[in-house]
């Protein structure tokens, strides 16, 4: 089955609804969706770079870039890079070290109502280097994590906004709940019930 991004996928599940008022509708989404998700959540820096520490015009730093995300048995996989320069400033210079390394977190998915989200963070690589570990592990289980959920009747009822005028017909989006989220093969399978008004 060829898997699409998120926008096109919940494009798809309007016309269906709206033509049936289907329940139990699932959603398949890719790890460039999630991808494209992180990007506009977490990674808005400079040239696509999360600072965990210091800033673009710091000279000791610690940032994160370029997250790409696999499916692993029934886990997601985001695989980060990792720069810094750990140690002093002093006139301008980091009088220190500098490491760069990758590092990968793994997480379960979890449906909350109407939230694709996630759970059970397990950090699976690190740097060998304690002082960057002490850093990235939060940033790995915790914000990594919880910037990569989307609330699916938000975005459902941002692509209807203009229906009026794209389609003719005003859609409202009247509920929707997120039933079952797991891993299917290359995708994200995303189980729903929802229930649209057409005006």
């Amino acid at each position: 089955m060829k898997v699409f991004p998120l926008r096109i996928f919940f494009g798809w599940t309007l016309a269906v609804a709206a033509c049936a008022q289907a329940h139990a509708i699932e959603i398949r989404v890719s790890s460039k969706a999630l991808e494209q998700t992180l990007a506009k959540q977490l990674f808005t820096g400079e040239g696509g770079r999360y600072y965990i520490r210091g800033n673009a015009k710091s000279a000791c730093y610690v940032y994160a870039e370029d997250p790409k995300i696999t499916f692993v048995n029934d886990r997601v996989m985001v695989h980060v890079k990792t720069h810094s320069k750990l140690g002093t400033s002093v006139r301008g210079a980091c009088i220190g070290i500098g490491l760069n390394t990758d590092a990968d977190v793994s997480i379960i998915p979890d449906a909350q109502g109407e939230i694709i989200g996630f759970r059970d963070a397990r950090v699976e690589h690190l740097s060998e280097s304690k002082e960057l570990n002490f850093l990235l592990v939060p940033f790995l289980s915790r914000q990594l994590p919880q910037q990569m959920k989307v609330n699916a009747a938000d975005l459902m009822r941002q692509l209807l906004a203009n229906s009026a005028q794209t389609t003719g017909y005003d859609l409202k989006l009247d509920n929707l709940k997120i039933h079952s989220m797991l891993v299917d093969g290359d995708a994200l399978a995303v189980d729903i019930d929802g229930t649209l008004s057409v005006h």
